[in-house]
């Protein structure tokens, strides 16, 4: 497949992401109340050491995924920053089809407990404030068009490998026969991001423990356990018939 097709693909489902907006999303719990990611995980490898000279392999293996059309369209569609296309994607391995409509407790606790642990990405973000790794190299990205936001918001940790390792760990919960499925599937978005040459491995690396904490701290809201049992009861419900 042709760059220029990915994008176009890229492009439409950006364009019908802004078509069907979702309302703003409530979270279980306030970011306030969520554990300080800063003070939980290392900070990210300095420029030089041994770990940041790993971080620059993998941002040249990532350069050479781009080679293979079958991997490169896989990280287009990762790329996409939209919870339903995150639902969509990992639905595939879920055993269910997720929507608002046909599986309502099961949206209603996805993309509030995925809202919910992704908030925990703010302040890491914006404490270490690192550069992504194609404006460390002054080379575009898999997105030429959006390097230019993209550089303004920090690299450490990743907000989509946050999104999707959450969105797996919850879908776990959720449906432990499909754990192995949602959790491969939700770890290639993360390499995905290296691919694109927006993260560093390093980012990447740390996007799954701080969702990991965001994830076990969420377990403390009766509210979330309350819809966890009626998206668990539907789940079964819905895959028996």
């Amino acid at each position: 497949m042709r760059l220029s097709r990915l994008f176009t693909a890229a492009a439409l489902l950006l364009a019908a992401a802004s078509a069907f907006a979702q309302k703003k999303i409530e979270p279980y719990i306030p970011e306030s109340d969520l554990p300080d990611a800063v003070l939980c995980v290392p900070a990210p490898p300095a420029d030089p050491s041994s770990e940041f000279d790993r971080d620059i392999m993998r941002y040249m293996w990532g350069k050479q995924q781009r080679k293979d059309p079958s991997r490169l369209g896989m990280a287009v569609r990762d790329a996409v920053w939209n919870l339903d296309t995150t639902l969509v994607i990992l639905s595939e391995h879920f055993g269910l089809k997720v929507s608002k409509e046909g599986t309502p407790e099961i949206y209603e606790v996805l993309t509030r407990g995925v809202t919910t642990i992704e908030a925990i990405r703010f302040k890491p973000k914006a404490h270490y404030f690192r550069t992504r790794p194609f404006a460390y190299f002054g080379e575009p990205s898999i997105f030429p068009q959006d390097d230019e936001w993209l550089a303004m918001e920090g690299s450490y940790p990743s907000g989509h490998t946050i999104r999707a390792w959450a969105c797996a760990m919850l879908m776990a919960q959720i449906a432990p026969q499909a754990a192995e499925a949602v959790y491969a599937r939700a770890w290639a978005m993360g390499e995905s991001r290296v691919i694109s040459g927006c993260h560093w491995q390093s980012d990447v690396d740390a996007s799954r423990p701080v969702a990991s904490i965001g994830f076990v701290h969420l377990q403390t809201s009766e509210e979330f356990q309350k819809q966890m049992k009626k998206a668990r009861k539907e789940y079964q419900q819905l895959v028996s018939k």
